[in-house]
């Protein structure tokens, strides 16, 4: 989908204006329907008239309560929730977590040493010859390194598994999607001819 010099236009590729009475290229983006606070559920596309009719009369608080709405249009909003870097599982991947600084610009950079370590790791792995790319990422999940023995990946995995595992975390399943990244690097590093 490539965006034309008018701000705002996609070239159709074969879409019609939503428009039921209309054959118009449906070239500009509206809301779509099912949307939240989060934004639009999908897009509908619509020709220029069309689209323009259609924000004239949107009403994007549509469905909201009046509390929902005054959150919604709070200076801080967004600022709520809460961000990956400060949640307590925050470090697992090997990268530092913002709480433990005072200082935000020390956090800042350790960040960023931490992600060109984080590049350095990988490219020494694709340069080592004994792990492939698949297996070189299910270490960087698992937070491990060339170094790693079978015993090593065995105890990371019991360790990372307790700590995503619902069991662990009062039934709460947040957690499950690392859970299952953790379990499918696991098993194609066990199978690994580098942990033979």
């Amino acid at each position: 989908m490539r965006q034309t010099k008018f701000h705002g236009r996609y070239e159709a590729d074969g879409r019609v204006c939503e428009h039921p009475a209309c054959t118009e290229p449906g070239e500009f983006r509206a809301p779509g329907h099912g949307h939240g606070f989060d934004g639009p559920g999908g897009w509908r596309w619509m020709c220029l008239d069309h689209v323009r009719e259609f924000n004239a009369g949107y009403d994007w608080f549509e469905g909201m309560s009046a509390e929902e709405i005054l959150h919604a249009q709070a200076p801080t909003s967004g600022w709520r929730t809460e961000s990956p870097t400060f949640r307590p599982t925050a470090g697992v991947d090997g990268m530092p977590r913002w709480s433990d600084y005072d200082d935000p610009l020390d956090a800042i950079a350790a960040r960023a040493a931490g992600i060109k370590s984080r590049a350095r790791r990988q490219a020494e792995m694709a340069m080592d010859g004994r792990f492939s790319k698949g297996e070189a990422m299910a270490l960087e999940t698992m937070g491990l390194g060339l170094d790693a023995d079978r015993r090593r990946l065995r105890r990371r995995y019991s360790e990372l598994v307790r700590r995503y595992h619902p069991d662990r975390n009062g039934g709460d399943r947040k957690y499950e999607a690392l859970l299952g990244q953790v379990v499918e690097a696991y098993q194609l590093l066990r199978k690994s001819s580098a942990f033979a």
